[in-house]
């Protein structure tokens, strides 16, 4: 397949991209270098192009559409090697105790500390702090309750961790069964969880 120069604009653009790129941002640049409007319908033309010259057995990777924006992403059937690869590499680690937080969150969000400590049943202070530094979550607005407590809820960032669209992908809590473990995941007994790729 023939790619317009238009697309291989745009393939250039996302494949620099670090996040997802949003069709507004790839307007920008192309008008900003053509000195000219580009219509939305010339970019999902050459988007569905790309995405589906990405989509042949010959390339390990696609272009998905994912957080509202476009992105390169290794696809599903290397994963395994990969996380092989990337739990070599990571020394960056999160603890039980942030595992479970940024699950209580990513779930009830928007939730306030109060809320996650009522279900975790211990303080959270420090959990939602390296959750924060890691920009996984981060402050949505205030509860309308006493005191008007900050609620917290996923940023960007979680979803282009877990390579997800919008948060209705996110599995239903009835499809967690207990499963052997996994690449990548730390054996039981083991208090630390690898997040590969975070900074």
């Amino acid at each position: 397949m023939t790619l317009t120069p238009l697309a291989l604009h745009l393939e250039a653009l996302i494949f620099a991209a670090e996040h997802p790129v949003r069709l507004a941002e790839l307007r920008d640049c192309l008008e900003e270098v053509f000195e000219a409007s580009v219509a939305e319908s010339e970019l999902t033309a050459a988007l569905a192009a790309l995405s589906e010259r990405y989509r042949s057995d010959d390339f390990a990777f696609e272009l998905v559409e994912i957080d509202q924006g476009w992105q390169f992403l290794t696809k599903s059937s290397h994963h395994r090697v990969l996380s092989v690869l990337l739990k070599q590499r990571t020394k960056k680690r999160l603890s039980q105790a942030s595992m479970e937080t940024l699950s209580i969150v990513a779930y009830k969000q928007p939730v306030s500390k109060a809320d996650v400590e009522r279900v975790r049943g211990v303080n959270s202070d420090y959990a939602l702090q390296k959750l924060l530094e890691k920009e996984l979550i981060a402050p949505v607005g205030r509860s309308e309750g006493p005191g008007r407590p900050l609620l917290y809820g996923t940023t960007p960032k979680f979803m282009d961790y877990l390579g997800l669209k919008n948060l209705t992908d996110l599995p239903k809590l009835r499809d967690f069964t207990a499963v052997e473990h996994e690449i990548g995941q730390a054996p039981p007994g083991e208090e630390e969880h690898s997040l590969e790729h975070l900074p």
